[in-house]
């Protein structure tokens, strides 16, 4: 593998740890004051919970664009395998066993694309998608450590 490649690895595995590390205080202190649909109300009338919720809002889409947008294709580049659009290399990553399903990761970009543009409008709305991106996270955070440790193996730090 190149120089230029492995640097870029290297900074990008150290991003998707950091953004999974963060994602993850995020989701903890922020479902600790949703357990129940009424709890979103007093979420988006506080100001520091609020900022929470923006928080988590931002970080799984962070982690989720970083994984799939650039750590996914230079690791596909490192391991000599096919890559192209984001689908394909979705899909590719499937096969190789680096994710669970290419199919998840097209609704969780849904979910987030939700989140983002429907909370203000519609409360229902927005419960159901926080709720299923408090799901979702263990599902990125796996993956995030799935592509970290294929980094690794290519490097032969196992």
């Amino acid at each position: 593998m190149d120089a230029g490649l492995q640097g870029r690895l290297e900074f990008l595995t150290r991003v998707v740890r950091k953004e999974s590390r963060f994602l993850i205080l995020t989701d903890e202190r922020l479902f600790a004051d949703l357990l129940e649909p009424a709890g979103l109300e007093r979420v988006l009338q506080d100001s520091v919970l609020a900022e929470r919720l923006d928080a988590f809002v931002s970080r799984f889409g962070r982690l989720q664009d970083t994984l799939a947008d650039k750590l996914l294709p230079a690791l596909l580049d490192a391991s000599a395998e096919p890559r192209g659009a984001a689908i394909d290399n979705l899909d590719r990553a499937e096969k190789l066993g680096w994710l669970s399903s290419a199919d998840q990761w097209l609704d969780m970009r849904k979910l987030r694309n939700q989140m983002v543009h429907e909370y203000i409008e519609d409360r229902v709305i927005l419960w159901s998608a926080l709720q299923a991106g408090h799901a979702f996270v263990p599902v990125l955070t796996q993956t995030a450590e799935t592509l970290v440790r294929q980094f690794q193996r290519r490097l032969g730090h196992d």
